[in-house]
């Protein structure tokens, strides 16, 4: 990977660590027994009807999910990064052939090619 590319890469990897750390801010207050998570709490919104009960439940689940699927990718393009500065970004890490850089272009924090994330999420 040329210079160039490598110092785009970096670009939108922190770009990307940054969008998804302002996330995270606009979930909660930052779990600092976890370094990547916030705590989700529980909404409560002052009622014990069955109807509130419900809409509490499913909000506070719904935040939980979030949560952990932005510090999925949080911690995925901060491995990418890890990755670039070790000089082994945009290798795949199960074939260990090149990612190609259109797939890197589309998710810069990809780990996997395309052939080998098809076989994982079976696809194929």
């Amino acid at each position: 990977m040329t210079p160039d590319k490598i110092a785009h890469f970096r670009e939108r990897l922190l770009e990307e660590i940054e969008r998804l750390n302002s996330q995270m801010d606009d979930l909660g207050k930052r779990d600092l027994t976890r370094p990547g998570h916030v705590e989700v709490t529980y909404p409560e919104s002052g009622s014990n009807s069955e109807d509130d009960n419900a809409a509490e439940v499913t909000e506070y689940a719904d935040e939980l999910s979030i949560e952990a699927r932005i510090s999925s990718e949080l911690r995925d393009a901060q491995d990418a990064l890890k990755a670039l500065d070790a000089g082994n970004y945009g290798v795949c890490k199960y074939c260990k052939k090149e990612i190609d850089e259109k797939r890197l272009e589309a998710r810069p924090s990809s780990s996997s090619c395309i052939n080998c994330k098809k076989i994982l999420t079976q696809e194929m």
